[in-house]
């Protein structure tokens, strides 16, 4: 496991952050396909300005991030098999591999959410498990993104205790596309499920600092949002992610 899932580092906090340190724990983030050039650099700007974790962006825009970014301290994120988590196995490994080596930090993947909703959890770790050796490899961190919006209770446990069994570093609640999103509730039930030594990211719906606020409270230590400047302003935005 990184040290960057370690709870020295990522569980620090304690109480509700402010203002002035809730941007270390947010993935600044632009997933929509229409996205171009000048939206991205955009984003990376912005990110570098409010020293937010990091930028997350489609793989197609990971060299960009990552040059727009450098000696900035914001970490570079990508997604693998978004947003559905319906593409092969090989696929996600072979799209994560070629992540990494475009220079991402960070790899959120979704998982196998037909798997998840059989209670298949064999299937679930194979998939994580071979993403997650392809993110591990360079030394980047794997985020499973489990997309609770579909799954019920059981089936979240179920998904949380195949990431911990293949070795991600993080869980997180949602893509942001399928409908739903981050709730308190989610993550308090997720952070039980996989105890202090993972991360839990809150995305989805996260618009306002005290949105922020209340899943970090419940046991969240990252923040994906679009909403990222709102946030740190104590504003309320308007994404849906």
């Amino acid at each position: 496991m990184s040290k960057e899932a370690t709870p020295s580092v990522e569980t620090a906090a304690t109480g509700a952050p402010g203002p002035g340190s809730i941007a270390s724990f947010i993935d600044h983030t632009l997933l929509k396909p229409e996205a171009g050039e000048a939206d991205i650099l955009k984003v990376c700007a912005e990110a570098a300005e409010y020293h937010f974790k990091s930028v997350c962006v489609n793989p197609v825009w990971v060299k960009t991030v990552k040059k727009a970014l450098k000696g900035s301290g914001v970490l570079t994120c990508s997604v693998v098999g978004f947003p559905l988590g319906a593409t092969p196995t090989d696929v996600k490994a072979f799209e994560a591999r070629g992540a990494v080596l475009d220079g991402a930090d960070e790899v959120d993947m979704v998982i196998n959410i037909a798997a998840a909703r059989a209670g298949d959890k064999g299937a679930l770790v194979e998939d994580i498990t071979s993403v997650a050796e392809a993110v591990h490899a360079s030394g980047a961190i794997l985020k499973v993104i489990i997309e609770t919006a579909l799954l019920d209770d059981p089936q979240k446990v179920l998904a949380c205790e195949a990431a911990v069994e293949a070795g991600a570093d993080f869980v997180k609640t949602s893509t942001g596309f399928n409908g739903g999103g981050a709730t308190a509730e989610d993550i308090a039930l997720m952070r039980r499920t996989v105890g202090p030594g993972l991360g839990v990211k809150a995305s989805g719906g996260v618009r306002s600092l005290e949105d922020a606020q209340a899943m970090i409270a419940a046991g969240a230590t990252r923040i994906g949002a679009s909403s990222g400047i709102a946030i740190v302003k104590g504003e309320q935005g308007s994404s849906s992610y």
